[in-house]
């Protein structure tokens, strides 16, 4: 759906009263004009009313649709389309969400088509209407504020992946045992989405500033600062990704040497088991012989054969009682 039009002529803003048509054709009558057009998610027939006044590429238009595009900058005769993601972080989940601007831009027109609910837009036009110089610079002049807009979203974002690494770092080293795993991998995850978004807005903020695109020309100073601050966050998010990376190896190694000491103290417990084990055996054994009901039996009928047995028994238990202690089980 067309959620704003406005027709911007030196500086002013003017209200489009007809349909888009009209629009066009006012803003090519005036020669020093152009034309800002917003839409949300529009459909094909929507977009075939722009279409059939700006001869747009129909592989651009394609991609505006349906978006699922990477951050790009394709030039087709004399129009300009550019693909920003922008990102909402939602304090609640901890996730980021990525929506998609889709941006066509020639000498008297600009459109954009937006996807997703993370909007950075919402406060952009109002800051072009109320900088003349912005507006002076045309179509060139809305690109940069919302490519602006879209980087300083950001390091917004930036900053909260951060607060969520310190807090991820402090479970890791707390002692508590806890396993933060699959937490480790979440948080990893929403970087390597945000890296995504922002790694490939690099080269196309790069050929801006080189002055590779002339539509841009009278801008380029504007933009140079915008990637100063995009290539900070672009290493911001480099060391946040090699910060999960240490924080889940030194994770898995404290939940290893835990596993280890419980493996060991483990062992040490089956040890003395199988030590009073032993110990009760060796008498059993004796008495389970001659519990044995057989008539002929050594020293069955002799008078000392029971305090003898006993004290074999005694005897014997000592002597394992000891080796076992020699040897560490006890």
């Amino acid at each position: 759906m067309i959620v704003n039009k406005a027709i911007y002529c030196n500086g002013v803003r003017e209200t489009i009263s007809g349909d888009i048509s009209d629009a066009f054709s006012a803003a090519r009558a005036r020669g020093d004009c152009f034309l800002w057009i917003g839409l949300h998610e529009p459909t094909q027939e929507e977009f075939d009313l722009i279409t059939s006044e700006v001869k747009l590429h129909p592989l651009a238009v394609e991609d505006a649709i349906h978006a699922h595009q990477r951050p790009k900058l394709e030039r087709y005769d004399d129009t300009l389309f550019m693909v920003l993601k922008p990102l909402m972080y939602v304090e609640e989940t901890s996730d980021i969400e990525v929506g998609e601007i889709n941006l066509f831009l020639g000498d008297d027109f600009f459109i954009s088509v937006r996807h997703g609910q993370a909007n950075p837009l919402s406060g952009v036009r109002q800051r072009v209407e109320s900088d003349p110089d912005l507006l002076a610079a045309g179509p060139a002049g809305v690109l940069y504020a919302i490519c602006d807009q879209v980087v300083d979203t950001y390091s917004q974002v930036s900053h909260e992946v951060e607060h969520d690494l310190i807090a991820l770092e402090r479970r890791v080293f707390s002692g508590e045992h806890t396993d933060v795993t699959a937490d480790i991998y979440s948080l990893k995850r929403e970087v390597l989405e945000f890296r995504a978004a922002q790694d490939p807005l690099v080269p196309v903020l790069e050929e801006i500033v080189k002055g590779r695109v002339t539509l841009c020309a009278g801008t380029r100073d504007q933009f140079r600062d915008v990637l100063d601050h995009l290539l900070r966050v672009d290493a911001q998010v480099d060391e946040h990704n090699e910060l999960l990376t240490s924080a889940l190896s030194a994770h898995l190694a404290l939940v290893g040497r835990e596993q280890s000491t419980v493996a060991m103290q483990q062992n040490a417990d089956m040890r003395k088991i199988s030590s009073w084990a032993a110990l009760i055996a060796v008498p059993t054994m004796i008495a389970g012989i001659y519990g044995m009901n057989f008539d002929y039996m050594p020293e069955l009928h002799w008078l000392l054969g029971y305090p003898l047995s006993l004290t074999v028994m005694v005897i014997a238990v000592l002597i394992v009682h000891r080796l076992l202690r020699k040897s560490g089980w006890l």
